[in-house]
């Protein structure tokens, strides 16, 4: 046994582990680094316990746990130190939670692949794009509608559920969907997901194969990029311009993709709306190619002028279209619920695999959200959101044109949650960015959504207005204009 074993005082006093666990964690660590080698005989209770000046049961209940867990071996000889294969000895230098370089090449090339696109700060920071205003979602009506779920529910509401979600929460969906997004599905079309990352992923799992090509719009949403990295796909970046996505005929040509991502009704994050044209010769060149698109229409309830544009996926009968949504944009993030809507031709083949792929969960928020859309609280909901979110975008404006230049575009449209200011050369966004998260505001750099960094026409900032008062835009964006002075060369 090493001297420094028996030798030094076993820790007391507040905050210490018990004497049990402290015991039982030196011998472990002991057997493990090599000092009590295989085969070598542990003291007997009686004089271990003596010598360190602990109870006889301390120690006959750390030795019983090292047997237990197969540190130690015990016969009539007593207690030994069982043969044990070691790993290799950490390399020196190698701090305490630090991979070492024979971990990293264990991982996967995808995760080298998967690199945050922007850093996302503090998002309870104001003028954090993509944040709804979460003081004004109805706390008590969504409690309401919880209380109502598990009254009715009886316990098989806690085991599995259906693998594509409550059969009340997906029909609910389904209506709605007709209703406000002109939407042509079932209930039976429906998958529920954990948020839209869960659908995106999703649809790669379905409907692609490692080493096709998925096309993405640029810049854009970087969970797409995640979603198409993870399933190993090439991605290719297609540039936007003010009428959303631009794919030259000729890439349709040169090779045709597997999956396609647009974001049609608002892009993210330059706020463009997809040209009515530009929507049917998409679906028209993904049909004759065979190829999906994967619609996100994730915060269009947002149409601050005029109706919403209604989905891309409704224009025509059977369009070769995945529609993506979600509430966390309507409701709030943490509820972590996305759907997915199949189109009716490819439903029948994937159900088989959604049934091994996915496991029913989540069910009393499923209910409770069911019951919530159902009641009319949801639509109520977004009719004040929407007059809100108005407000606060009009509000924005009038700063930005009080405060910044007239050379300052600003982009954005008529919707969503989230403005974006064209920056001339000579201010790098990301520093901007950062200097503006150390001054208390999480905007966005416009050039981490594009896969080609800084350039002339991806430099700006994604200024958030969803989770800011209308009051603090004149003080926020006077003070971010005070950044936005070129340093002297």
């Amino acid at each position: 046994m090493s001297v420094s074993l028996l030798s030094s005082p076993l820790q007391s006093g507040a905050g210490a582990a018990s004497r049990q666990q402290q015991l039982l964690a030196r011998l472990k660590h002991a057997i493990l680094d090599g000092r009590l080698p295989a085969g070598s005989h542990l003291p007997s209770t009686r004089s271990l316990c003596s010598e360190l000046q602990v109870a006889r049961n301390t120690v006959v209940a750390v030795y019983e746990q090292l047997v237990a867990e197969g540190y130690a071996q015990a016969d009539r000889q007593g207690t030994r130190v069982a043969s044990l294969a070691h790993a290799p000895a950490q390399p020196r230098g190698a701090a305490a939670g630090e991979p070492t370089i024979a971990a990293a090449q264990r991982q996967s090339r995808r995760v080298s692949t998967m690199m945050p696109t922007r850093d996302a700060g503090d998002r309870s920071l104001p003028l954090t794009p993509g944040m709804p205003a979460l003081s004004r979602f109805p706390l008590n009506a969504w409690l309401r509608a919880q209380e109502r779920a598990l009254k009715r529910a009886s316990p098989q509401v806690l085991a599995y559920g259906d693998p594509l979600g409550e059969p009340a929460l997906r029909e609910a969906i389904a209506q709605y969907l007709r209703v406000a997004r002109g939407v042509r599905c079932t209930a039976s079309q429906v998958v529920v997901t954990e948020g839209a990352q869960g659908a995106l992923s999703l649809c790669v799992r379905l409907f692609a194969n490692p080493g096709e090509r998925a096309w993405m719009e640029d810049p854009g949403y970087g969970g797409v990029r995640a979603a198409f990295h993870a399933g190993d796909l090439k991605i290719q970046a297609m540039p936007v311009d003010a009428e959303g996505i631009l794919i030259p005929a000729r890439a349709w040509r040169r090779q045709a993709p597997r999956l396609v991502h647009v974001t049609p009704s608002h892009q993210y994050p330059t706020g463009a709306v997809l040209s009515l044209s530009r929507r049917l010769e998409l679906i028209a060149r993904a049909r004759q190619a065979g190829s999906w698109i994967i619609e996100d229409d994730y915060d269009s309830e947002f149409r601050h002028r005029g109706h919403p544009v209604p989905a891309m996926q409704g224009l025509v009968a059977d369009a070769p279209v995945l529609y993506v949504g979600t509430f966390s944009k309507t409701m709030f993030p943490a509820l972590r619920i996305g759907f997915l809507v199949l189109p009716a031709s490819a439903g029948a083949g994937a159900y088989p695999a959604l049934a091994e792929l996915l496991r029913g969960g989540h069910r009393l928020e499923q209910l409770a959200l069911a019951e919530f859309i159902a009641g009319g609280q949801f639509a109520r909901h977004l009719g004040r959101m929407r007059r809100l979110y108005r407000e606060r975008q009009q509000a924005l404006r009038l700063a930005l044109q009080a405060h910044l230049p007239a050379s300052y575009t600003v982009r954005g449209g008529e919707s969503g949650l989230h403005l974006t200011v064209q920056l001339p050369a000579a201010l790098e966004d990301v520093a901007i960015s950062a200097a503006a998260q150390a001054a208390g505001m999480n905007v966005g750099a416009l050039s981490s959504f594009s896969a080609q960094r800084r350039q002339a026409d991806n430099n700006g900032l994604v200024i958030g207005y969803g989770n800011t008062s209308s009051e603090q835009f004149d003080a926020l964006i006077g003070r971010l204009a005070r950044l936005l002075v070129p340093s002297a060369p």
